[in-house]
């Protein structure tokens, strides 16, 4: 006696994500079954106490599609019209968080049968990028550098020269599995442009790099004009702060020397035009003496003229007295010599 039983096989899908993926679910009813037609997707979750989730669903000639939010506009039965035995399931616009179990049931009373299907949801590879390591001088080891930023493992990296011979040096080592190819003791042949692609089951991409093998640097002249370049800018740099040094001591000099000359203060007056003043006043008073009246004024001692600070009250006569003391040494003292009178033997005065 037939029954109900669903003919589709695969159970095992790997897709790319943001692709479509079609899961399989096609039947064929006896003549035995007859009651009502019901179709029904569920995702089994990993953990085995969580309860399956109703995912889309056939009864009764309608679909309901309303269950799982998370699919809600990315789901949908193949056929228009799955009782006529295809009841398989449209997913679009794939995630990787699709990957998972998933159930189909057909139920035709008496008949039930059901069928469990693996999806995995890969990413490709994307935003490869390719890179140079170590110096790329001749005789220097070197490395060419290959990623991938997104896309699901296993990743496989494969490295290709796409100019010159297009054929990877001999002494060249690739891994697969990190991207890396070592270039040993490179030469200068070893220039060019290389082309690095990575690959999964879903997808690929790829990244190209430059390499271009130089003779080595002289350092010792670059450290010898580092050096050079070092001490001529320490020169300049003192020859800058003496200039500024020197000028600065300029501007304080002229400073102080203005601050001591004041062009309001009057010069102090001369030591000569005091001692001047002092021998006109006596020789007015000795010309209104009588030659009887000038004993006692013969000689007065030089120690007795006025310095600019003597000052002599109003009707005040000097007195001269005369002096045994030889007279000092005027040019020691900073004094005018002064021309004293004296009496004749016929009593005029000389």
């Amino acid at each position: 006696t037939r029954s109900l039983r669903i003919t589709s096989s695969e159970t095992l899908f790997e897709t790319a994500q943001g692709e479509k993926v079609t899961l399989p679910c096609t039947f064929e009813l006896s003549e035995r079954d007859e009651g009502p037609l019901d179709i029904e997707w569920v995702l089994i979750p990993a953990d085995n106490q969580k309860k399956e989730q109703i995912l889309i669903m056939y009864a009764v000639d309608r679909i309901y599609n309303n269950y799982y939010a998370a699919m809600t506009g990315r789901m949908q039965f193949t056929s228009p019209d799955p009782k006529s035995g295809d009841g398989s399931l449209d997913i679009l616009n794939l995630k990787s968080e699709d990957t998972g179990t998933y159930q189909c049931k057909v139920k035709k009373a008496p008949g039930v049968q059901s069928k469990k299907i693996q999806l995995t949801v890969l990413v490709k590879p994307a935003r490869t990028k390719c890179s140079v390591e170590g110096s790329q001088e001749i005789g220097k080891d070197v490395t060419l550098k290959c990623a991938s930023q997104e896309g699901s493992p296993l990743l496989s990296y494969d490295w290709r020269r796409v100019s010159g011979t297009q054929e990877l040096p001999a002494t060249s080592m690739l891994n697969k599995n990190t991207g890396e190819l070592l270039l040993k003791n490179a030469s200068k042949d070893y220039s060019g442009t290389y082309n690095c692609v990575a690959s999964n089951r879903v997808g690929t991409d790829e990244c190209s790099v430059e390499l271009n093998v130089t003779p080595p640097i002289n350092t010792a002249g670059i450290i010898a004009g580092a050096i050079i370049g070092t001490l001529l800018g320490l020169s300049v740099l003192a020859f800058l702060i003496f200039c500024c040094c020197k000028k600065h001591r300029e501007k304080k000099y002229e400073k102080e020397v203005h601050h001591d000359i004041r062009e309001d203060v009057p010069p102090p007056k001369s030591r000569s035009s005091t001692a001047r003043s002092y021998i006109g006043s006596n020789r007015s008073s000795l010309g209104s003496m009588s030659p009887s009246n000038m004993e006692g004024y013969t000689k007065t001692p030089y120690s007795q003229v006025p310095s600019e600070d003597f000052e002599r009250t109003p009707g005040q006569n000097p007195t001269f007295a005369p002096s045994k003391v030889a007279a000092p040494n005027l040019s020691r003292m900073g004094a005018v010599p002064v021309m004293i009178p004296a009496q004749s033997k016929d009593g005029s005065i000389v």
